[in-house]
């Protein structure tokens, strides 16, 4: 509703121009009185108009200063007209009805083409134009994904993970879940791979993945994996567990055996240390 009152509102106002203008046209054919404030009306009108044409601000910059040049042509051509009614020689009939000619001409070609509202279509035009172009765009680079086809065997393990951290812009993009191992009951080793062949796992960010699964990143690590090439990682979840008894045992024998080995028999290693235990009948 508004917008119609205000378009109705400027082609009043168009009109009152044009005839305002044409008006002044022909007072400047009997005097010169008319060139000097004739030529500021012209000039505040076009000013004033694309001051408050917030449509042509706004345009499309491929359409913006056409727009301007056709909606200040009118105001243009008025100066003009009046600097040539000034320069053109006064007494001859010729002359007068040659200006008068212009004048008609300019009058009617802005009352009927209205550059105002011809500067608003192309502006329409413009715009619809790149949306055209920017959906046409849209939909080239929709059919350019690539959507990688969902493996029915996928395990529930595998799927979370594509879900919550393969995505495009997740915290390891084109990756998938290989194979998964609990070590203890706080520590999970994960094996991931590329979801290209030929192409290494990409760089997993330790401070997003934190973040995410609300694990200190001390207890976070990424590696490769023993024997594999860097389509493969291995990403270890969690506190390791403290080594076996045995495992520490083991560390002291050899520890031992280093001292004993200094003096009594330097060059030989320990390769392997067996405990056993001594029967009572042999004692």
């Amino acid at each position: 509703m508004f917008d119609r009152v205000h378009a109705r509102a400027r082609a009043k106002a168009g009109r009152v121009a044009t005839a305002a203008g044409a008006a002044v046209l022909t007072g400047g054919l009997f005097t010169d009185f008319l060139t000097g404030p004739g030529i500021a009306a012209a000039a505040a009108t076009a000013g004033i108009g694309l001051a408050t044409n917030i449509k042509l601000w706004k345009a499309p910059s491929s359409a913006k200063a056409t727009a301007f040049c056709v909606y200040a042509s009118p105001h243009a051509g008025n100066a003009l007209l009046l600097v040539g009614e000034r320069l053109v020689p006064s007494g001859s009939s010729g002359w007068l009805l040659a200006q008068a000619t212009v004048i008609a001409v300019w009058t009617g070609a802005t009352w009927y083409i209205r550059p105002g509202r011809l500067a608003r279509e192309l502006v329409d035009e413009a715009v619809l134009q790149e949306i055209a172009e920017a959906t046409k765009e849209a939909e080239q680079k929709a059919a350019e994904v690539v959507v990688r086809p969902v493996d029915p065997n996928e395990s529930d393990a595998a799927r979370w993970w594509r879900q919550e951290f393969a995505g495009e812009d997740g915290i390891a993009p084109n990756t998938v879940l290989l194979d998964y191992d609990r070590i203890s009951k706080e520590c999970v080793a994960v094996v991931l791979g590329s979801a290209q062949r030929g192409t290494p796992v990409p760089d997993i960010s330790k401070s997003r993945l934190s973040a995410h699964l609300d694990v200190p990143e001390e207890q976070i690590e990424i590696g490769p994996v023993p024997g594999r090439g860097a389509g493969v990682r291995l990403l270890v979840l969690g506190p390791r567990p403290e080594p076996a008894e045995s495992e520490k045992t083991a560390g002291g024998d050899e520890e031992v055996w280093k001292e004993i080995a200094a003096t009594a028999m330097p060059g030989v290693e320990l390769i392997e240390a067996n405990t056993y235990e001594i029967r009572k009948e042999l004692t």
